[in-house]
């Protein structure tokens, strides 16, 4: 895919303060922005080495006998594991299709309101298995960084957009947010692929800014354009891939479009290949009007809807 469609933008210029510098990195964010939904971000300041220790300890985990993790089994959207075949995302786009194979750790938001009500459903504390000691730590690290960034990201598209810089940070003050450690095993702990399957099935993201972490891989990531269908995003080691989700999108009135993307499934050319991904979904307050639209309810009626139960 070329970079016009998605570009590298480095975040030093935007940084800098200086404003040709910072109205020359708006203008290009929000050409790709219209285009395919996605960007490729440097200087972001996520240090590779927490980025690897993450991917070390989640490892650990997934590699654990299916019973042990059994033990931390949620439903998408809870805190916890996702074992095989609990997750099906293009079911989000209406149609129907065999389950992702992929499992995952997911976190969430975990920092109280005070209202008991928004609480019980968006602020619950999070399930660390106990087994792998060390992931907390290495998790809430990562978590600190990546928060910050997407804020960061918010304020640049504020500008994109032709408006203020906490155009959208004006609504993140106390934000929900989900994190996912997807693990993506081969064929030679999978078996063969059901027709139709995929790593993760076709679907756009479902509220603001999703700031992911990759790997490189056969059956890796692709992005859709109308003008290219289907093909591979570019990858650079140093970036992170940032991509809008449908409330973004619907906050610009369409003028930017949600990423549609998916991973292709494990390869047959290569059948050992592991990947594993991390995904913060970065999201604004409860509650948040969005051109009429109350955000959270249409996040849980998503999440709903990619739940294979």
């Amino acid at each position: 895919m070329s970079e016009s469609r998605i570009p590298v933008i480095a975040l030093a210029p935007w940084l800098s303060g200086d404003p040709a510098a910072r109205a020359a990195t708006a203008r290009r964010v929000d050409r790709a922005l219209r285009t395919a939904g996605f960007l490729l971000v440097t200087g972001h300041g996520v240090e590779p080495e927490l980025r690897a220790a993450v991917r070390r300890e989640a490892r650990s985990f997934f590699h654990l006998d299916a019973r042990v993790k059994e033990r931390y089994a949620v439903r998408v959207g809870g805190r916890g594991w996702l074992g095989p075949g609990a997750e099906a995302n293009a079911y989000a786009e209406g149609g129907q299709s065999p389950p992702d194979l992929k499992e995952s750790l997911s976190f969430a938001a975990d920092e109280p309101t005070g209202d008991p009500a928004v609480d019980a459903e968006w602020f619950l504390p999070n399930t660390w298995p106990a087994e792998v000691p060390g992931l907390r730590p290495l998790v809430e690290e990562y978590l600190a960084r990546t928060r910050e960034l997407s804020d960061r990201l918010l304020e640049l598209l504020g500008v994109a957009l032709g408006e203020g810089e906490d155009f959208f940070t004006r609504h993140t003050a106390h934000p929900t947010w989900g994190f996912n450690i997807n693990w993506y095993p081969g064929r030679d702990v999978l078996g063969e692929p059901e027709p139709g399957q995929f790593r993760i099935g076709p679907h756009t993201d479902f509220g603001t800014v999703t700031v992911l972490d990759r790997q490189a891989g056969r059956g890796g990531l692709q992005v859709f354009t109308d003008e290219g269908g289907w093909e591979d995003a570019p990858y650079d080691p140093d970036a992170l891939t940032v991509n809008i989700g449908d409330l973004m999108a619907r906050w610009t009135g369409g003028r930017w479009r949600s990423g549609r993307h998916r991973v292709l499934p494990p390869p047959a050319d290569d059948p050992a290949e592991e990947l594993m991904s991390l995904v913060y979904f970065h999201e604004c307050d409860p509650g948040t009007d969005v051109r009429g639209v109350d955000s959270h309810v249409y996040l849980r009626a998503q999440l709903d809807a990619i739940t294979t139960e």
